[in-house]
Parts: C-alpha cells; sequence; structure tokens
C-alpha cells in the first residue's frame, strides 16, 4: 500500500507518551487543522526528533496518514517561542495562546489564516516589553480565532481588528474595545460549552 507523505508547518500544542520509547504529539498544522500524531523512537537518547517535537515549537513536519493515524516522519525546527521569549510575561503569553488553541480547534480542518494569525501573534508577544500588549495580543488573537472558528459574530465597530496586523491593533485599541473584546469572549465561551 502506498502512503502519501505531507509536509507542512506546525506548532506543537502539547504531547503524551505512547509505549516504550515512542510519543503521540499534539500539533496544530497549517494543512490539516489539530491533528494528533506518534513519533517512533523519539524518547530514546538516540533520537535526531526529540529537541525539534518540544512543545511551544514552531516546526516544518512531514506526516504519513496511515490506517492507525497520523506518523511523524522528518521534522525541521524552526523556533521554539517559549524558550524565544526573555521574559517569565512572553512564556507566559505564549503558554496562553497554546492553551486557546487547544481548547478552541479541534479535528482536521484547513485554517491557514488562523495558522498565520497564531505565528504572527506568538512572535509579537515573544517581544513586547510590558504586561499589557501581551494581554491586548491575547485578546486579539482569541478574537480573531473564535470568529474564524465560527463561534463569535464580530459587532461593526471592532471588524477593523480582524483585517489590521497586531501592532496596529494594540496601538489603535481603546478600554472600551478591549472591554467589548472579553464580553464576547465569555459569551463564545458560555455558548459554545468549551
Amino acid at each position: 500500500m502506498v502512503y502519501v507523505t505531507y509536509t507542512t508547518e506546525a506548532i506543537v500544542c502539547g504531547s503524551r507518551a505512547n509505549n516504550t520509547s515512542d510519543k503521540a504529539y499534539l500539533l496544530f498544522t497549517r494543512e490539516a487543522g489539530m491533528i494528533w500524531a506518534v513519533a517512533r523512537s523519539v524518547r530514546e537518547q538516540r533520537s535526531r526528533q526529540r529537541y525539534a517535537l518540544q512543545e511551544f515549537s514552531h516546526v516544518k513536519v512531514s506526516l504519513v496518514k496511515g490506517k492507525s493515524g497520523w506518523r511523524i516522519g522528518s521534522t525541521q525546527a524552526l523556533t521554539n517561542y517559549f524558550i524565544q521569549a526573555p521574559s517569565r510575561i512572553g512564556r507566559g503569553g505564549v503558554a496562553y495562546v497554546i492553551k486557546m488553541l487547544r481548547r478552541y480547534v479541534h479535528g482536521e480542518h484547513m485554517l491557514n489564516n488562523l495558522f498565520d494569525d497564531v505565528v504572527v501573534a506568538c512572535q509579537e508577544i515573544v517581544v513586547a516589553a510590558d504586561i499589557e500588549t501581551v494581554q491586548q495580543l491575547q485578546q486579539l488573537v482569541e478574537l480573531r480565532t473564535l470568529h474564524g472558528l465560527g463561534y463569535i459574530a464580530v459587532p461593526k465597530n471592532l471588524q477593523s481588528l480582524l483585517t489590521v496586523t497586531f501592532v496596529e491593533a494594540v496601538a489603535t485599541s481603546d478600554p472600551a474595545a478591549l472591554s467589548e473584546i472579553d464580553r464576547l469572549i465569555v459569551q463564545a465561551a458560555h455558548v459554545s460549552h468549551l
């Protein structure tokens, strides 16, 4: 039987031990959405993939879909946002974004725009200097994620936040808009039961 290999970018959102030396990884991929994929012998000391597949890593990965699910072929580490963050505030912001992805994104759906938003948001959180900026970036990426997944409809006064860059959105946001974003996020979480 011939299997097709898919090469895509992914963010490692979690992992769990599988058998003696294998490990299953929760990957948020550009083309396939949120998937669990198994890497063989990755827990062995001689494995080259073990460092590339750390949590919070942005990787380029080759995946094969078999009878029992996805398997990881090769990986290339691009960056690890958690390690790259120079402060505790930045590391907490990155962890928040990954936890938010695990909460809202389920299943194998192509989510190119959402993936790009998450990558840019993590890059901006890593370089953010203060806690207020990190919190605003967290709100914006959560708003865009919930809107992209169809959990909320964004009112007209906040529509511009969906199209501008994160830096522009943080620079132009006011306290009233931030409180409205908070209200929308809480409402979406309540309605979706997530």
